[in-house]
């Protein structure tokens, strides 16, 4: 009879080459993704690896290279935006105060309806 240690061999085995085979699959990915200059993001990684972003969470040697390609790419595609399609805080702060007006706007177009419903079904209600 075959000891625990005997049978669990072959198991070891195949988890230490599915393990590599991912490793290899991510290594693989990563220098697509950094060629291709698309965003470099954990879940990018994982996707185009084929393995789940857990265990992409659980490689602790491979999370700072991520995390350095995700900083050089985002940094690269934001200068790549011309400065005229930047918003400028300016710009921002009117549309903020905009929607901020229409909310208002909206609330109070919201309550006048409810107690139009509240007093049309009020009506109803009472006796004649």
């Amino acid at each position: 009879m075959a000891t625990t240690a005997e049978r669990a061999s072959p198991l070891l085995a195949a988890a230490r080459r599915r393990h590599d085979d991912a490793r290899r699959r991510t290594v693989e990915a990563l220098r697509r993704l950094e060629a291709s200059g698309a965003p470099v993001t954990v879940a990018a990684v994982a996707r185009a690896a084929g393995v789940s972003r857990t265990w992409l969470y659980r490689q602790h040697d491979l999370l700072p290279t991520i995390d350095h390609l995700r900083q050089r790419t985002t940094t690269a595609t934001a200068s790549k935006r011309p400065s005229v399609e930047q918003a400028s805080t300016d710009s921002l702060h009117q549309q903020l105060d905009a929607l901020r007006a229409r909310y208002s706007e909206l609330q109070a177009e919201n309550r006048q309806l409810h107690e139009a419903l509240a007093r049309k079904l009020g009506a109803r209600r009472s006796p004649p």
